[in-house]
């Protein structure tokens, strides 16, 4: 990010100030396609996503966008990852979502600590933490999934992905500057659903991966995701350091589901993870300092939510959503140990009317976020944020919608906030077209990228934090002509008063004078003729955030059959970015990956082999990860820019009974 040396303005301060430490029938949808409607995948809103094959007698909602439309009636833009494509990630990464996610348009998924292989979700050049993470729209994982969040979600019980980028603070508040991730799982179907997956990786990666659904007495139905994955701590290149970290990890999740048909839902879960991972120098191996260094992080973590809805009066349709949430680490930087618990609870209540053209929500919500370090306690916060928001859309005429919300937040620290957005969409023909504008804000922490994979016991904050705000505006345009779909999408966001982690004399989070600006374009072309599809992204992003690719392409194209199975073929480029702290190089080296999945269906059993980074393309080929000396932040690592891992190849087995 661009320095600034004027002293940034006063505003509403925060107060941590540390110095070095030394420790509705009438409008209720579900996301069936209608009667007649094109049942052609898409990853946009060009196209319906087809559920049609689910069978299930459980609605599944449209959580991200809050009145319950179909996507592509929406004015704003919401972009989808539906379940066959989700079904061919699973078989990639059957423990994390990580590759699911970096393989979407607009999204880029950015290593953020080499260590402990953590890492976050930029959507279009914007930071990982102004992503917000919602399960069934529910926000699970609290204000930030976090670094290490992403590694512990496993994609098998996931239906659909759903996308909105951009500002969203508008229905979503404080935690969705930057954009929307909607994570909703599958539905329990009519007959009884029993599947496994074992996986095992050339460079040490174990899963398995237990996938339970059936329906419990009428109108009730019961889905279970439990699953076990390993990582051994292998050295790729030799050096002593660990390029992947060792971990174990459990984690499980039931759901409860329970629909009348008239307009009343009700919807439960709760998920338990455990895990642990270790990283650093390998046995007998040391750092520079000829000493050994080893990274350990711990985690739990205990959630819960649930969502009621109801038809009131045959007019309004009522919903009720909470959520809690309970996480502990015990994370050791060498000598130094932190420990801290987090925890978060959300609650929320909504009503929705349709009256004539007009689908009107309305709604108060209150979140808490508490955070204490238990070995820096300088940096404990609580923040409580209730609020109330409102959201109007309007068929205009037969090729014109119109959507207007806001919202105004209360926040304990920061003080109030209101967050608008205007989106409009017009279509004509093969043409559709979406304009959208919002602001938004983002109330800092000491919890950042920087500092999950650092540390805080060398953070400074030598003045009072102000919140961060954002205004954002796109433009889309889609043409769909036969089997093919092109869009283009032209963005911007303009964050005032963001909030630098500096590395360069000392380790120091502070406010920016200066603007953070990001402004780009997206070009997606999908073509599909079943059995064949292909998908061809570019996007190009002049941002003011380091690590950002400017120019990054991807080609993916299938082979799919239901009753055979898949072939997989793709090709990521990723451009030059920018490097802070980093004393090798300022700027990366372009690169390129190629990967391949075959998948082969024999009765139940459905067998797959996966290959990625066939070219074995590394970081290390270029420069060393190790530092030549311990960085200011205390990290004996640069930052990740490239893949680590190099080619790895899986393969296992799904088996239904």
């Amino acid at each position: 990010m661009r320095r600034s040396s004027r002293t940034a303005r006063r505003a509403a301060p925060i107060r941590w100030v540390a110095r070095r430490s030394t420790c509705r029938p009438d409008r209720c949808r579900s996301s069936w396609p209608r009667k007649g409607s094109n049942p052609r995948r898409s990853r946009s809103t060009s196209a319906p996503a087809n559920h049609a094959r689910s069978r299930s007698r459980f609605a599944r909602s449209r959580r991200s966008t809050r009145t319950d439309k179909r996507i592509e009636d929406q004015p704003m833009r919401v972009e989808i990852l539906d379940a066959d494509e989700i079904e061919g990630k699973v078989m990639m990464t059957p423990g994390d979502i990580v590759m699911m996610l970096n393989e979407m348009g607009g999204l880029r998924v950015q290593a953020t600590s080499p260590s402990l292989g953590a890492a976050s979700v930029r959507i279009q050049g914007m930071r990982g933490r102004y992503t917000r993470f919602l399960s069934d729209g529910l926000p699970l994982f609290g204000e930030q999934a976090g670094s290490f969040g992403l590694l512990q979600i496993p994609p098998a019980d996931l239906a659909q992905v759903e996308v909105v980028k951009g500002v969203a603070s508008s229905l979503y508040g404080a935690g969705a500057m930057g954009g929307v991730v909607n994570l909703v799982s599958k539905r329990p179907r009519k007959e009884v659903e029993r599947e496994a997956l074992v996986n095992r990786s050339t460079r040490g990666a174990t899963d398995g991966v237990l996938w339970y659904s059936t329906p419990v007495a009428a109108n009730w139905g019961l889905t279970l995701l439990a699953g076990g994955h390993g990582q051994q701590r292998t050295d790729v290149d030799g050096d002593g350091w660990a390029d992947l970290a060792a971990y174990v990890r459990g984690v499980v999740r039931p759901r409860l589901f329970w629909d009348n048909h008239a307009g009343a839902t009700f919807f439960a879960t709760a998920g338990v993870t455990a895990e642990n991972r270790n990283g650093g120098t390998m046995n007998g191996a040391v750092v520079p300092d000829g000493l050994p260094y080893r990274e350990e992080l711990d985690t739990r973590r205990v959630d819960g939510g649930a969502v009621w809805q109801t038809l009131a009066a045959q007019k309004f349709v009522v919903s009720v959503r909470g959520s809690l949430a309970h996480q502990t680490q015990d994370h050791t930087f060498g000598d130094v140990r932190e420990r801290d618990a987090h925890d978060t609870s959300f609650g929320e209540a909504t009503i929705r009317r349709a009256i004539g053209a007009h689908t009107w929500v309305a709604g108060i919500a209150i979140e808490r976020d508490g955070y204490r370090p238990r070995d820096a306690p300088q940096f404990r916060y609580t923040f409580t944020v209730p609020g109330v928001f409102g959201q109007d859309d309007v068929r205009l005429t037969s090729w014109a919608a119109l959507s207007v919300s806001a919202r105004v937040d209360a926040h304990s620290e920061f003080g109030s906030f209101v967050s608008p957005r205007v989106s409009a969409l017009l279509q004509r023909g093969g043409w559709s077209s979406r304009v959208s504008i919002g602001r938004g804000f983002f109330a800092p922490t000491p919890v950042t990228e920087e500092t999950e994979a650092a540390g805080l016991s060398r953070l400074i904050i030598p003045v009072p934090l102000r919140a961060e705000r954002s205004v954002s505006s796109s433009v889309d345009v889609t043409r769909s002509a036969g089997p093919l779909t092109t869009t283009v999408t032209l963005f911007r966001s303009r964050i005032t008063d963001p909030v630098d982690v500096d590395r360069t004399s000392a380790f120091v989070m502070r406010n920016l004078t200066d603007a953070a600006i990001n402004d780009g374009v997206e070009l997606l072309a999908t073509w599909r003729q079943p059995p064949l599809s292909a998908t061809a992204n570019y996007a190009f992003v002049d941002s003011d955030f380091a690590l950002t690719p400017r120019h990054s392409v991807s080609l993916v194209g299938t082979w799919a059959r239901t009753e055979s199975g898949r072939i997989g073929l793709e090709c990521y480029y990723t451009g030059v970015q920018r490097l802070d702290a980093n004393p090798y190089r300022n700027e990366s080296r372009p690169y390129i990956v190629f990967g391949a999945l075959v998948e082969r269906r024999v009765g139940r059993y459905r067998l797959f082999l996966n290959a990625e980074n066939l070219a074995n393309v590394r970081q290390a080929q270029w420069d060393p990860l190790l530092r030549p000396a311990r960085g200011i932040d205390g990290r004996w690592t640069v930052d990740g820019w490239a893949p680590l891992d190099g080619r790895n190849v899986n393969g296992g087995v799904r088996v239904r009974f």
